[in-house]
């Protein structure tokens, strides 16, 4: 008997290994639909979409021009033309840019599919009233991985980009940015963001583990609010504007977090102790 149960268990772990590499094959295959999509508009994502920031029109730039010159703010966003060159250095280097891009629009674009897979493999373990959710789960946590993007690229994205570029430490100093090193700080930054959007969603997981408490995130609160505001002053020009509209959001998202933990709490059942 203790053979045949240790059979069982050694079967039911390798279909669970099977199912993980059908869900890596699946997700590979989404993300490549995507980055074949990605590539076929490219012409559109890089003149329109990547190199939008470079542009001194850029509508983060103008928004930002009219809140300096209402509030009296030193206008460093009313930029006729931002002060660096885009340049490639290598001769694969735009081949491989155009292919490294496509893959993470293909990402970016297969979000939601990549949940669904995810979804499915973790639903065994979960409850029929938690299965459910699985509508819920992937709309809400799309639309905030997709929040998260917009926020990095509109708000965060520019905000970088216009601080390095006017950024001197000598007049003898030219900008002439390789492409690699632009892009990397447009994708990283705007997949970051995505990915930071998606804290209530871990917050509500790592509440159901018990691993975090409401009690836990109000404690460290105000460490969460230094660490936030120490972001946004690095990330952000030196002006309070600009690193309040930064904040806002992760703060809000924080606070999210803290009422997403106590309402997980709420439904749990409570343990009664005997006398």
């Amino acid at each position: 008997m203790a053979k045949q149960k240790n059979t069982e268990k050694q079967m039911s772990f390798l279909d669970h290994l099977e199912e993980l590499r059908w869900l890596l094959i699946r997700s590979s295959i989404f993300i490549l639909l995507g980055a074949i999509v990605a590539f076929i508009f490219s012409d559109f994502i890089f003149n329109t979409i990547i190199f939008g920031p470079k542009d001194s029109n850029f509508v983060t730039y103008q928004f930002f021009c009219e809140i300096s010159k209402t509030f009296n703010f030193e206008d460093s966003f009313c930029n006729k033309e931002l002060p660096f060159e885009i340049q490639n250095r290598t001769m694969e280097g735009q081949f491989s840019v155009m292919i490294w891009t496509s893959i993470t629009a293909g990402f970016i674009i297969s979000f939601p599919f990549l949940l669904w897979e995810l979804w499915k493999f973790i639903s065994p373990a979960l409850y029929s009233k938690e299965k459910k959710n699985a509508k819920l789960f992937i709309a809400i946590s799309s639309l905030l991985f997709f929040l998260g993007v917009i926020f990095g690229y509109y708000v965060i994205t520019p905000l970088s980009i216009n601080f390095l570029a006017n950024l001197q430490v000598s007049e003898i100093v030219k900008n002439q940015i390789d492409i690699n090193s632009y892009i990397s700080l447009v994708k990283t930054t705007s997949l970051a963001c995505g990915l930071v959007f998606e804290l209530p969603i871990i917050i509500y997981f790592l509440s159901v583990m018990d691993l975090v408490s409401p009690q836990f995130l109000r404690e460290y609160r105000k460490y969460a609010i230094v660490l936030i505001l120490i972001v946004a002053a690095i990330i952000t020009p030196p002006d309070i504007i600009s690193q309040i509209i930064v904040s806002i959001p992760l703060l809000i998202l924080y606070e999210l977090s803290i009422y997403i933990s106590k309402f997980v709490q709420r439904k749990k059942p409570k343990t009664i102790v005997k006398s």
